[in-house]
């Protein structure tokens, strides 16, 4: 069985998708940050 998706389909919502996507990208991109932000000043106040 193959499924072709050259064409799209139509009972997916793109757009949808796509911000959830960008949200997720964002979220991980602003966490690691966060964490290496946190990390940096653990390493500055606590060693």
């Amino acid at each position: 069985m193959t499924v072709d998706m050259s064409e799209g389909n139509e009972n997916m919502d793109y757009a949808a998708h796509q911000r959830t996507y960008d949200l997720f990208t964002g979220l991980v991109k602003y966490g690691t940050i966060g964490v290496v932000l946190v990390l940096f000043l653990m390493w500055i106040f606590l060693v």
